[in-house]
């Protein structure tokens, strides 16, 4: 009769480890891709809800909305003074005869653009006024 301890781990449990590891990867990687897209889409909505809140402190003031502003890539703006669109984030504003105003946005990361309109007429993909939209 023999008298020893197994220790450590046999051939088919760590087979049966990974195995298990692979399939919680399998699940898990797939919900978090779109994790960084998501992430764009949110702060170019929120520069567009921004802008809006400049906008509107603008017109508060002086009855007449901005004449637009044009963000670049490196993040300069002209003309909409207040404003600072988040990084990487090209904003792109219209005012129309003061009475309102449309404004795209796109990040450099991502195809998708997002818009947002007051007192104009629908601008794509927003739908709804005041209402940023990113299709």
């Amino acid at each position: 009769m023999r008298n020893t301890t197994r220790k450590g781990f046999t051939l088919i449990e760590l087979l049966i480890v990974v195995v298990i590891i692979g399939i919680l990867a399998a699940i898990a990687i797939p919900k978090f891709a779109n994790t960084k897209e998501k992430a764009y889409l949110a702060s170019m909505k929120s520069d567009l809800r921004n802008m809006a809140t400049v906008q509107e402190g603008y017109f508060s003031d002086y009855q007449v909305y901005t004449a637009g502003s044009a963000t670049n890539q490196n993040g300069s703006t002209t003309s909409l003074v207040g404003f600072v669109p988040s990084a990487g984030v090209a904003v792109t504003a219209a005012a129309t005869g003061g009475t309102g105003w449309s404004a795209t946005d796109a990040h450099r990361a991502t195809t998708r653009t997002c818009a947002i309109f007051i007192g104009v007429a629908a601008v794509t993909p927003a739908t709804v006024e005041a209402e940023p939209k990113c299709n």
